[in-house]
């Protein structure tokens, strides 16, 4: 048998039912689209990564950028290395040639020394030896700073040991050679050390020189 439902008066009986339009989330889903149309944006599937994933991918790349560090601090601390120990064995080089060539040297001393004869013969051996200290000496560009008599006064080259009124020289002119000096490149080795010429007008302030001998 078939039940009839009772309509009441008024109700339009073609309208539905309340209860049969109402769908379980329904109002989800139409609230959740108002809010895309209220922003105007689309919703995305969530497909980015996790959070877990990236701080995975951020301790990988910060273990890898530790690493290259480390990896270059190695190799700079290696090359520094190195190279102090080409500096040291090319500065032991250095002073090994010059020294072969020294001993050589020492040798004609000592053959000058023990020779029997007269200080002829003596002079001679010191005479070969100095010629060849000299030749060392040109053949690692060792420069003699030998002052001219009368030449002026240089105090980038010259050390004045005495100022005295001496005839025949101007003041302030090198009036005596008392040692040479020595120049290796554009290192002064040692400065020559000379007598200056002073006016006779001033000879009361004495002779002692500008500073003392190196």
């Amino acid at each position: 048998m078939t039940r009839s439902r009772k309509i009441p008066i008024g109700e339009d009986p073609a309208a539905p039912d309340d209860r049969e339009r109402s769908v379980p989330g329904e109002d989800g889903n139409e609230a959740a689209s108002s809010a895309a149309e209220a922003t105007g944006l689309e919703e995305v599937p969530g497909t980015g990564p996790s959070l877990q994933e990236e701080l995975e991918a951020a301790r990988k790349e910060r273990d890898e950028l530790r690493d290259e560090v480390l990896r270059r601090r190695a190799e700079f601390e290696n090359y520094r290395r190195r190279v102090e120990r080409d500096r040291h064995t090319a500065a032991q080089e250095a002073l090994a040639s010059v020294f072969r060539e020294v001993v050589g040297t020492v040798d004609n001393l000592e053959r000058a020394l023990s020779a029997g004869g007269g200080p002829e013969e003596l002079r001679k051996g010191v005479e070969l030896t100095y010629r060849e200290l000299m030749g060392l000496l040109e053949a690692h560009d060792v420069v003699v700073v030998d002052p001219v008599e009368g030449e002026p006064f240089d105090p980038t080259v010259h050390q004045a040991l005495l100022h005295e009124p001496v005839p025949g020289f101007p003041e302030g002119s090198v009036a005596e050679v008392l040692r040479k000096g020595y120049s290796f490149g554009e290192r002064l080795l040692r400065p020559a050390l000379v007598k200056v010429a002073k006016s006779a007008g001033s000879a009361g302030e004495g002779g002692a020189g500008d500073g003392e001998e190196q």
